[in-house]
């Protein structure tokens, strides 16, 4: 039997439309663990009402089986609820990206990462929040990207017939060619403040992002740190030069690049932001987001690995 009362929470869209037929294979290895219930996400935003409402049901155990976007809504489902009423999460990952699952040492291969969760242990990891000058609230479990990254994010979601890291390189190239722009920002952690013309920040929980793109190699999501990492205007051919030295994670060598860590940051802008949130759009091209404060939550949540 699984130690805990289980909810299995099913993106079927997630894998370019794969995971409904990919979590198929998964019934056996939930029957041989003495059963589970399952259910199924129908629109954007779904898992975060399911994941909410299974806390509520008492549910000990909420599994996300799909993608970052997936388990991002669970945990924003679950953080909902009092700490007493929390349940742990779990990943079977099946998305495009698979960083948060990653991070938190989740196997590849779905059954075995199912079976991992059946018959592991709860590991406490940090979250964060970022607030917004238009009053909206919303947990991080992997990275928030400002700027550069979430132009990736956004064009990636246009390119239908490819998945993966290829995917959100083909984003990236996009997104140099065509929208080459900086901000100007005012920043302030707990631990220093500077002004600066920029092209690309993200504040990171755990190490990558984009299916591969190592932007914090130094994150851990267990250390009540967070980490970032900027770029600073430059030109294009730069850009395209730091693009190798970001997906090896030695892009912190470069003087355009500036690395560190926090526990709090706030951040106002001259004009609207771009920004993502472990790979979902939460200011797009259309939005007027010019002020984010964000904050680290050490060992918020429990994920069983």
């Amino acid at each position: 039997m699984p130690p805990y009362k289980t909810k299995l929470i099913l993106n079927p869209n997630a894998d370019m439309g794969n995971a409904w037929r990919l979590a198929s294979d998964l019934r056996p290895v939930v029957d041989e663990y003495g059963g589970a219930d399952w259910t199924g996400t129908v629109y954007p935003t779904h898992a975060v009402e399911l994941a909410r409402q299974a806390a509520l049901d008492g549910y000990e155990l909420v599994v996300a089986v799909g993608g970052d976007g997936t388990i991002h809504e669970v945990i924003n489902g679950v953080m909902q609820v009092p700490p007493e009423q929390r349940p742990r999460v779990g990943i079977v990952p099946m998305g495009s990206g698979n960083d948060f699952a990653h991070g938190v040492g989740m196997k590849d291969n779905h059954a075995e990462a199912l079976r991992q969760i059946f018959s592991g242990s709860p590991k406490p990891i940090d979250l964060a929040v970022v607030e917004d000058n238009l009053g909206r609230r919303e947990y991080i479990d992997n990275t928030i990207g400002i700027g550069f990254d979430a132009t990736v994010t956004i064009h990636s979601h246009s390119l239908t017939l490819l998945r993966g890291f290829v995917m959100y390189l083909v984003a990236v190239l996009q997104t140099i060619i065509l929208n080459h722009d900086a901000a100007h920002l005012e920043i302030e952690t707990d631990q220093e403040s500077w002004v600066e013309d920029v092209l690309m920040l993200v504040v990171c929980n755990g190490p990558r992002e984009g299916g591969g793109f190592m932007i914090a190699p130094d994150a851990v999501n267990t250390d009540g740190l967070l980490h970032y990492a900027m770029i600073n205007k430059v030109s294009r051919a730069m850009m395209f030069r730091l693009v190798p030295e970001v997906m090896n994670g030695t892009h912190g060598r470069f003087k355009q690049v500036r690395m560190g860590s926090l526990k709090t940051m706030t951040l106002k802008s001259d004009r609207p932001l771009f920004i993502h949130i472990d790979g979902e759009i939460f200011a797009d091209f259309g939005s007027d987001v010019r002020e984010l404060k964000i904050e680290v939550l050490p060992q918020a949540i429990e994920v069983v690995v």
